[in-house]
């Protein structure tokens, strides 16, 4: 005799595709696209509909292998990224040199405040050593600062001695950090 409980679906096994404990189906490549700029993509025409990007941009994580994915409870799919996954287009500062608070907006909205738990890096780009400045905005995931705001950036550095050195960098929130290609928060 079937009960509701004998009829009831069980839970499905985990399948080769299956991410975790096989409860997240990966759907292999979503065919999603963020480019250098910040502009998001579906089979290469632009996502116009900023709601929708601020929606997929909560689900964004990237793994330790550098890949970036979209999850959901249900599903996950691969996406590209260029470079980073966000873009800071405007610096807001207040306070001066050590005492001073340092916070970008990304192009989705967001505020991070330059500190401990996100950190300012600057890069080399391959072959050029153009300086690449990052904000991180989440674990494992980035804002790359447009030149205007790098800039601005600059403007608020100054010279601190490090570990005997002269480096040229920002203060936020009573961190160092140093603009001349280092990764490293003092």
């Amino acid at each position: 005799m079937k009960t509701p409980e004998t009829d009831a679906p069980q839970a499905e096994r985990p399948t080769p595709n299956a991410i975790g404990p096989g409860i997240i189906e990966s759907c292999g490549d979503f065919n999603i696209r963020i480019a250098r700029d910040g502009t998001w993509y579906y089979r290469n025409s632009p996502i116009r509909r900023l709601p929708l990007v601020k929606l997929f941009a909560t689900v964004l994580r990237r793994e330790a292998d550098g890949s970036y994915w979209l999850v959901t409870p249900a599903e996950r799919g691969r996406i590209e990224v260029e470079d980073a996954p966000f873009v800071a287009v405007e610096l807001e500062a207040e306070g001066q040199d050590r005492d001073q608070s340092l916070t970008f907006r990304t192009n989705l909205d967001d505020k991070v405040v330059v500190g401990e738990n996100h950190p300012l890096r600057v890069a080399t780009a391959p072959g050029t050593d153009e300086p690449r400045p990052y904000v991180l905005v989440r674990p494992g995931l980035e804002a790359l600062l447009l030149r205007p705001v790098f800039y601005h950036l600059i403007e608020r550095g100054e010279e601190a001695t490090v570990d005997g050195t002269s480096r040229f960098g920002v203060w936020s929130n009573g961190k160092f950090f140093p603009l001349d290609n280092s990764t490293d928060a003092i």
